[in-house]
């Protein structure tokens, strides 16, 4: 049987990308509800005697918040992006934070990085550009999404954050970085 832990961080993380990319938010009532049933399951299989369960982890919790927190008081995080980590580290435990957080960071620097050059004096002006900018943002999409968002602006951190996640989950050996 998978276990129940890692199925409720998959499934936390799929929402936290679309809702991230999208509305540019990560709802409190998910990650507490995740904390809740991350204590709940494990307790819950144990008690049905179904396995030996994953306990979540406190350290985990504590290493996510105090990693980001930084960044956060500094205003270059929103702190949705604290509480997530916090919230993967108490999931997944301490060992996963770090690929996440490199997962995740290299691929803001990417969002980053396709922002800067789209600003670029040449390709923004080029036509083709210009046309199709202008026909994305004139869309009932684009204007349903930019509502969606009531203003926040940056980048989806806790997006990349939860990609960081998935694929820590699907490759386990990259939280084998820094132990030897």
């Amino acid at each position: 049987m998978p276990n129940a832990v890692v199925m409720l961080t998959v499934v936390l993380s799929t929402l936290v990308v679309l809702s991230d990319l999208y509305a540019r938010r990560v709802p409190n009532a998910w990650l507490l509800g995740a904390l809740v049933l991350g204590l709940v399951l494990p307790l819950a299989i144990k008690l049905l005697g179904l396995g030996q369960p994953e306990w979540p982890s406190v350290s985990g919790l504590v290493i996510g918040l105090l990693v980001m927190l930084p960044f956060y008081a500094l205003g270059w995080m929103g702190a949705g992006d604290v509480k997530f980590l916090a919230v993967l580290g108490f999931l997944l435990g301490a060992r996963a934070l770090l690929p996440i957080w490199v997962i995740g960071s290299l691929l803001t620097g990417v969002h980053v990085a396709v922002l800067l050059l789209a600003r670029m004096p040449g390709l923004a002006q080029a036509p083709a550009f210009t046309v199709t900018r202008d026909r994305l943002t004139s869309s009932p999409w684009w204007q349903r999404m930019q509502l969606a968002r009531r203003g926040r602006v940056g980048q989806p951190h806790a997006a990349y954050l939860a990609i960081g996640a998935l694929l820590t989950i699907a490759f386990p050996t990259l939280q084998a970085w820094g132990t030897s």
